[in-house]
């Protein structure tokens, strides 16, 4: 059996899910697979070529956790707990082309992978569904290690192509389907600072957020207009008053987008499409750049060359502080490729990409 589930871009409410705003989430054309089958005992073994090394464990000792972030043993857990049983242990060599470590979601895929993987030889296959298992894989990397993170990374890798999450007062995931041109992904080979972002980003607009509901109990991130920041000029610092202005515009966005999108899903996407597209896409970045301080000097400069060689629009994607980037380049895109890495980046064409799925 083969499976594999491919990585993830934000395009809009990037550092905006842990706060209860919906996110729109595109699957992309780079994918880890597991690729294997039953052995004749207890035994886990698992080759990770692309890291170099092998895990091994029994069936019986998937707990307690042996190390952090413990995600092989953690599935299984969760899949037993949904009613999976396995008689036999498995071997299989896990392979991916997503960017490790960068903001593309490759442990979210690889989980994914890993729940499709054990569902389908599991004794008794219970068939999950796409949606389920990104919930599967959620409560394996996220809710098993008392992880901060949000619900985007897992729905979209498992469920593909493009999708809108709403996560507050309920879990609502709704499939688009844009017609979008290519992307390109730029690595920028630099470590992401995801907790120093996080301190900011996430701890910094909560406490903003209880101090402007403080001084106006009718304040709402869902719902308050950007035109009412200026309210709250005197209980803020500038810092904090261009964090809320940034996350209310952004949500914003991410309205103008979804519209955009479902548009061009009914109608031919067309050159004003990729153009509109792009600017909110752009939009964002300043946004993520100037006020929430997710960018770097690198990325920037890989940005600004990708803007020079054509590409319309594009933004950070993931935490930030290093990472990815991506520009939207339905044209020129071997141009745009070439110029991010002129930058010292690294490269890929990408395209949206479909969830997870059987491959032999």
């Amino acid at each position: 059996m083969r499976i594999s589930t491919p990585g993830r871009i934000c395009l809009f409410g990037e550092h905006q899910d842990y706060l209860g705003l919906p996110v729109i989430a595109a699957a992309i054309s780079r994918r880890i697979s597991v690729d294997g089958g039953y052995r004749d005992d207890q035994k886990i073994v698992l080759h990770l070529p692309d890291l170099g090394t092998k895990e091994e464990f029994s069936l019986d000792t998937t707990f307690p956790y042996t190390k952090p972030r413990d995600y092989f043993r953690s599935t299984i857990n969760v899949v037993k707990r949904k009613g999976l049983t396995f008689s036999k242990g498995f071997e299989a060599t896990i392979h991916g082309n997503i960017p490790i470590n960068s903001g593309t979601s490759s442990s979210s895929a690889l989980i994914v992978s890993w729940a499709h993987f054990l569902d389908k030889l599991s004794d008794n296959p219970l068939n999950f569904s796409k949606k389920e298992l990104g919930e599967i894989a959620n409560a394996a990397e996220v809710l098993e290690f008392g992880e901060p993170g949000g619900m985007m990374d897992n729905y979209s890798t498992a469920i593909g192509n493009v999708i809108y999450l709403e996560s507050t007062p309920v879990i609502k995931v709704e499939a688009l389907t844009p017609k979008l041109g290519t992307f390109v992904l730029g690595d920028s080979l630099e470590p992401k600072d995801t907790l120093g972002i996080l301190a900011r980003c996430r701890f910094g607009m909560e406490e903003v957020i209880k101090i402007v509901t403080g001084y106006d109990p009718s304040f709402s991130i869902f719902t308050t207009p950007i035109e009412q920041v200026t309210d709250y000029k005197s209980i803020l610092s500038d810092d904090q008053l261009s964090l809320l202005n940034a996350n209310i515009e952004d949500r914003d966005i991410l309205v103008e987008g979804k519209v955009l999108l479902i548009d061009s899903a009914e109608n031919h996407a067309s050159g004003d499409f990729d153009k509109h597209f792009g600017s909110l896409l752009y939009k964002h970045y300043q946004n993520l750049r100037d006020h929430k301080r997710t960018s770097t000097p690198k990325i920037e400069r890989m940005m600004n060359a990708a803007l020079g060689a054509g590409a319309l629009g594009g933004k950070i994607n993931g935490s930030g502080g290093g990472g990815c980037m991506f520009a939207y380049a339905p044209t020129h895109a071997e141009e745009v490729a070439e110029a991010i890495e002129r930058e010292g980046g690294k490269s890929y064409i990408i395209t949206v990409d479909e969830g997870t799925r059987i491959e032999g």
